[in-house]
């Protein structure tokens, strides 16, 4: 059975939210004009109901009418987990064991763009890479939140390809931030898929395909740092509310660890692939194309 799927998308010049469904999309923002996008819905705890709700809706759009945006418009925070897979830490052959806690940097909402939009490589690098990676969306916002107690503050799942400039994150000497960052060089989606409990995330496959090739795969059930510590350690220091997301890691296989290096070029296509939530893809152009 598939999963409920709400999207964020763009038809006749207006960006609305809705379910996805095999032979279209139904309109719920028309609906429930009380909740103006995706994120007041989660605020309102919401999300499930709408999906429930979608199946007693007839198709508004078919699928080729639509183009996807990020699920969550504007999220008050986008918080990365980087080095989150055995193998990944190892990628670094520094012979240091796993740091006891996560590192974290922060993206920003215009480095992201939806499904089947391409990334877009900047003039200033070539070096564009690609990262799979599983989403959480909150739900319910805390501080010092419980590891116990995290999964309950969880809204929903989606995807992300956690696109790169890799020689903007070695520009200086302590942060990332920079190569991370490039407008356009990353997408979410295409959908949000609402959380039920710890069995649907417990052991995700996740896999990346660059023109048909596996050159990611791993499973949530090798994460370092669970979906749980994750939440609790970011909510130590900053009180996540609802619509923030988490992009919780990458496995082994970014194009920077061949040698030589495979950088993403323009005509690519990206495939992130996870159990239970969807398939996210993107191409790739150059900027002065898009």
């Amino acid at each position: 059975m598939t999963p409920p799927r709400l999207a964020t998308f763009t038809t006749n010049g207006k960006t609305r939210y809705g379910a996805v469904t095999d032979k279209g999309v139904i309109d719920l923002s028309a609906r429930h004009s009380q909740w103006p996008t995706l994120r007041e819905v989660i605020e309102a705890g919401a999300l499930r109901r709408l999906a429930e709700e979608a199946e007693t809706f007839a198709v508004d759009f078919p699928l080729d009418a639509i183009t996807y945006d990020i699920p969550i418009p504007s999220p008050e925070k986008i918080i990365c987990v980087g080095v989150n897979y055995p193998d990944r830490n190892e990628e670094y052959k520094d012979g240091q064991a796993a740091p006891a806690n996560p590192s974290l940097f922060i993206r920003f909402p215009r480095s992201f763009v939806g499904h089947d939009a391409p990334l877009v490589r900047p003039p200033e690098s070539p070096q564009l890479d690609y990262e799979g990676e599983i989403v959480i969306v909150i739900g319910k916002g805390g501080r010092r939140i419980e590891a116990a107690d995290a999964l309950s503050h969880i809204a929903a799942l989606s995807l992300c390809n956690e696109g790169t400039i890799r020689d903007w994150v070695r520009h200086a000497k302590f942060n990332v931030t920079q190569g991370k960052n490039f407008d356009g060089t990353g997408s979410i989606g295409p959908w949000l898929v609402p959380f039920t409990d710890e069995a649907q995330i417990a052991d995700i496959a996740l896999t990346t395909r660059v023109n048909g090739e596996v050159r990611q795969q791993d499973r949530t059930s090798r994460m370092i740092f669970s979906f749980r510590k994750i939440i609790n350690y970011i909510s130590t220091f900053t009180t996540l509310v609802p619509g923030d997301i988490i992009v919780t890691g990458t496995p082994t296989g970014a194009g920077a660890r061949f040698d030589p290096p495979i950088w993403l070029k323009p005509g690519d296509v990206i495939e992130v692939e996870a159990d239970g939530i969807g398939v996210l893809r993107n191409g790739v152009v150059d900027e002065a194309a898009a």
